[in-house]
Order: structure tokens, then C-alpha cells, then sequence
């Protein structure tokens, strides 16, 4: 893929989903409901398909299963004060919340979009994976930003802010390509996209429902993954 390619598909990820968000505000039913559980099965599939391999083919496996570990770890942790937008769940007191309380989900969101930028460099289904993760997310991000009564100009910096974190995620990963860090920070990635999209994937419906649509969204996804 063209290298300029993978810096602007988080960037045009992220206007997507707040498009998308702006036409649907006011329609009942979200498409997240169908867009969170296929890309969250993709994300895995290709972590799992692609990322995974790649990582254990190296000799080191036992610091890369720790450094797997530490990725779902620092995921677990971030998700205390992100408050599961990763995940497509985000909420907002109806008393309001403080200062502090937003910047610490925006400080969140940025370190977990900063660091899924790392493996992108070489590994460009990944890219794609990333690119489907980030479009709900980005819809999440904006209804989070309204109900928060974010000035318009904040919120499109923060909305900005957001969009450039994965490409200068990718940036590092390019300069330490050649370095012995490399691998261990692409670990840490797979651990976040491992815990990310599994938590996508087993949140269950209300009264622990079947979902036929979601089930037949997440196979597609599966079956997608495996055909690229």
C-alpha cells in the first residue's frame, strides 16, 4: 500500500464516522449495533491471522507473550478512564462531569489510537482492520463530544487531535523498524487489539438474547479476514 495511503486511512476513518454519526443523531437505532461487532471480528481475525504469526515467528517468544500481556494489561487500565469508548460504549453523567473527567477519556483514547499505529508500517491488512475499527469508534467519539456541550471549536480540535493519533503511531513504528523494540511493540499492540475486540465480540444482548444478525455480521467478518 501506498505510504501516504496508510497515513490518511485512520485520518478519513475518523471523518467517516462522524459523518456517518451527524446523518444518523436522530434516527432510533444506531448502525453501530451491526458496524461495532464486524469490525471488531475483523480486527481480531486479522490480528490472529496475521499479526500474531508474525510475532512468534521471532525467536523471543516468551518476552512477546509478555508483551502481549501487558498490551491487554495496559488496555484493561486505559479503559478505567477511556470508560469503554474503544469498545463503543462511552457515558456522561446527566449531572455533568468536570474538566478533568474528559481529559482523562481523550488522554485514553489518544494512547490507545497512538500505539494501534505501531504494526501498521508493515503489515497492510492490518491497516484495513484498523481503518473498520476506527469508524464506529469515531461515531462514539462524536456523541460523546456532544453530550458533553463541547464548544464546536474544541470538539474539532479534540476530533483532530484524535485522527492524528494512529498516524504518528505508524510514524514510530517506521522509525524503529529495524530496531529490536519493534517487535515488542507491535506485542503490545496485538494485546490491546486482542482485548479490544474480544470485548467488542462476548458484550452480549440485553437478557443474553441470540443475535442472528450480529452472528452473521461477525462470521462474514471472519470469512472476509481470511480471503485478503
Amino acid at each position: 500500500m501506498n505510504p501516504s495511503a496508510l497515513f490518511a486511512l485512520p485520518v478519513i476513518a475518523v471523518l467517516i464516522g462522524v459523518l456517518i454519526a451527524v446523518l444518523v443523531e436522530r434516527r432510533s437505532k444506531s448502525p453501530l449495533w451491526i458496524l461495532l461487532p464486524f469490525s471488531g471480528s475483523f480486527l481480531l481475525s486479522i490480528t490472529l491471522f496475521d499479526l500474531m504469526p508474525e510475532l512468534f515467528s521471532a525467536p523471543e517468544t516468551k518476552g512477546i507473550s509478555l508483551a502481549v500481556l501487558c498490551g491487554i494489561l495496559l488496555q484493561i487500565f486505559l479503559e478505567f478512564f477511556s470508560k469503554g469508548a474503544e469498545h463503543g460504549h462511552v457515558h456522561v453523567s446527566d449531572s455533568g462531569e468536570n474538566r478533568p473527567y474528559y481529559l482523562s477519556v481523550f488522554t485514553a483514547l489518544f494512547i490507545h489510537a497512538f500505539l494501534e499505529g505501531a504494526p501498521l508500517a508493515h503489515i497492510e491488512t492490518l491497516s484495513i482492520a484498523v481503518f473498520l475499527h476506527k469508524i464506529p469508534i469515531a461515531m462514539v467519539v462524536y456523541q460523546f463530544l456532544k453530550k458533553a456541550n463541547f464548544s464546536a471549536v474544541r470538539s474539532y480540535i479534540l476530533l483532530v487531535s484524535f485522527a492524528m493519533m494512529t498516524p504518528l503511531g505508524l510514524f514510530l513504528g517506521q522509525v524503529i523498524a529495524d530496531s529490536s523494540l519493534r517487535i515488542y511493540l507491535d506485542a503490545l499492540s496485538a494485546g490491546i487489539f486482542l482485548h479490544v475486540s474480544t470485548v467488542i465480540l462476548f458484550e452480549s444482548e440485553k437478557g443474553h438474547r441470540f443475535n442472528a444478525k450480529k452472528i452473521t455480521a461477525i462470521i462474514a467478518a471472519i470469512v472476509l479476514a481470511y480471503l485478503i
